[in-house]
């Protein structure tokens, strides 16, 4: 049984899945930030100042502090539950932002796919009927044996 696990977790394919999904989670965590840190930030300012993840709505006060809350975290500490817009709106955006680029990847190994299983291109030469050597397409004599083709 080890052996077999062995074999199963050293294949190619296990150890790619493995370092595409470490890769991923590298990938989400930069996305995240470019979300959070550099596109968020302009899109509220040009909307009035607005932060957006600070955009929550309240919809039970909580028990120990009553509203308005500042952010949804000081909400929470509170006890108060809301419905956190602001978060799901950046959320979004970072997933159209992880799919369009996993969609430029899987286009560029499509792209790269094709273009292994090119049709080969139009033979430059032909074979002689007489000596069967190759001879150019537009050849009518033989080099080799001087007989017309």
């Amino acid at each position: 049984m080890f052996k077999e696990f062995k074999e199963f977790a050293v294949r190619g394919n296990v150890v790619d899945m493995a370092v595409g999904i470490i890769i991923g989670g590298a990938f989400g965590t930069i996305v995240k930030s470019l979300v959070d840190d550099v596109i968020m930030p302009p899109i509220g300012l040009l909307i009035g100042g607005v932060d957006f993840s600070n955009l929550f709505l309240t919809l039970k006060e909580g028990a120990s502090v009553a509203a308005p809350y500042a952010t949804p975290a000081a909400a929470k500490a509170a006890g108060a539950v809301t419905l956190n817009i602001g978060l799901f709106i950046n959320s979004v955006i970072s997933f159209l932002i992880v799919a369009f680029a996993v969609f430029l990847l899987v286009r560029g190994i499509n792209r790269l796919r094709r273009a292994e299983e090119a049709p080969p291109a139009a033979p430059t030469t032909k074979e002689c009927p007489r000596c069967f050597s190759a001879i150019p397409i537009k050849a009518t004599r033989c080099p080799n044996c001087t007989s017309e083709v």
